[in-house]
């Protein structure tokens, strides 16, 4: 069904708009463009230019930077989900002669692997690749800088690590597979390795006088999966939108959410909330943001998800500094959010196969001690736990195959819930994680851990 909302209202579309023309004039940008996705598709484009009558388009290319890094992380998670890795592995097991082999995949992909935060000199963004030909140059001789796994510290060098491990484990080169996996597949022609035309130039804006100077544009060879592409808004508004609802070509939605969740706390100060695997954090009041970061010389760029909202926004700038691209991502999806609040979906009931007298038996009132808790059928026979008054620990869980379920949130994420029946096969509890929960609040026969006093409830 088409909807009768599916374009922005005419003054969202000039909030948004003043919004970039803020950034770009204050930002002191030869050239700013954002663009906002809503449910699945583009549905706004914005861009300023210090050229009159030429504001580049929503497939004028940008240089992005560490948005690179998602590409990247997606990758490993492709080989994960085919069995040929595990995020658990050490690093050696697939990669050998590094030298840091006893990291993991997964603390490399969460910037938790202890290594530093650049290679060694000269500076890597404006230098070509050939300078570091082998990993061994780009590690240089003190690679590690924190114990493996004991705080997050974002490392460009560890990006290059998991480019070549991909290399490693498809035999392919890394832009390769990624143009064969994911590129393709998601329909971004306009992201490449090379620039193509039509792209903006990089450039220098002096600090203290309105003028600039290109900046160069080095391939950047080892390190081209840590911050290598170039992307359009139309492309990373698209790629945004497999982020948030994921596609079986490439990843499955619950290998996209996975992506999302805090894979370490946020290092002190760096006002951020937290890192997933690939993908930063972002949280502010009610909202939390996932996406990237990107800057390179002559180029910044952030792309934000709201999957809340249904929303995401690029922001994309040919400054070497000056606009806040993260900001104004930000900015357009609260605007978005705000003046058109994303309309929920009617209420329908569950198909019919998903439900059977057993699971609606179970639900209605539990209590854990003298905790009330309701727990309700969601979708795919999963279940929904959450307390009835006060505050109590919310938990969703999906259904395992072999029976019971898995916790997917909060608390009881990765704890198993399971129905405790009696010997005549009624049901006599639920126990999640050893926790007990029964029909009534320690009722005598009840399997109440420590049993229950005798005499009952009482008055004073």
């Amino acid at each position: 069904m088409t909807s009768a909302f599916e374009a922005l209202l005419p003054s969202t579309e000039r909030a948004l708009f003043h919004r970039i023309a803020v950034a770009q004039s204050e930002g002191r940008a030869p050239s700013l463009v954002g663009g906002v996705a809503r449910e699945g598709r583009m549905v706004w484009f914005g861009g300023r230019s210090c050229v009159d009558g030429h504001a580049p388009d929503a497939e004028t290319q940008y240089r992005i930077g560490s948005i690179t890094k998602v590409f990247t992380a997606v990758l490993v998670m492709r080989l994960r989900d085919e069995g040929l890795i595990a995020l658990d592995d050490p690093l050696e097991k697939h990669l050998e002669g590094t030298g840091v082999g006893e990291v993991t995949i997964a603390q490399l992909l969460g910037h938790s692997a202890g290594l530093a935060a650049e290679t060694p000199s000269p500076w890597w963004e404006r230098t070509p690749g050939t300078t570091r030909p082998e990993l061994a140059d780009v590690l240089g001789e003190r690679p590690m800088v924190h114990p493996a796994g004991r705080v997050h510290h974002y490392s460009n060098p560890g990006y290059t690590l998991l480019g070549s491990l991909v290399e490693a484990v498809r035999g392919v080169p890394w832009e390769e597979a990624l143009r064969v996996e994911v590129l393709e597949p998601l329909g971004l022609g306009r992201t490449t390795a090379q620039p193509v035309a039509p792209h903006a130039g990089g450039w220098a804006v002096h600090p203290w006088a309105d003028v600039m100077m290109p900046e160069p544009a080095h391939d950047l060879g080892l390190m081209a999966p840590a911050g290598q592409l170039w992307s359009t808004v139309g492309d990373l508004c698209r790629f945004a939108v497999f982020l948030a609802e994921g596609d079986d070509r490439v990843l499955c939605r619950a290998s996209v959410e996975e992506m999302r969740v805090p894979a370490v706390p946020p290092a002190a100060g760096d006002g951020q909330g937290g890192y997933g695997l690939g993908l930063q954090l972002l949280r502010g009041g009610d909202r939390t943001l996932v996406g990237h970061t990107g800057s390179l010389p002559g180029f910044v760029a952030c792309l934000w998800v709201s999957a809340a909202d249904g929303l995401a926004a690029v922001a994309l700038a040919n400054a070497t500094s000056g606009p806040l691209t993260a900001a104004v991502a930000a900015d357009l999806v609260r605007i978005v959010a705000e003046a058109e609040p994303r309309i929920p979906e009617p209420w329908r009931p569950l198909p019919e196969a998903e439900v059977d007298e057993e699971l609606l038996a179970l639900t209605g009132p539990w209590y854990w001690g003298t905790y009330a808790y309701g727990l309700r059928i969601g979708a795919g026979r999963g279940l929904v736990l959450e307390p009835l008054r006060g505050a109590g620990r919310r938990a969703s869980f999906r259904a395992l195959p072999e029976g019971g379920w898995i916790g997917l949130d909060g608390y009881y994420q990765g704890e198993t819930l399971r129905v405790v029946r009696r010997p005549d096969g009624s049901v006599s509890h639920l126990d999640l994680g050893s926790f007990v929960f029964t029909r009534e609040p320690y009722e005598q026969g009840d399997a109440v851990p420590g049993g229950v006093d005798e005499a009952g409830w009482r008055g004073l």
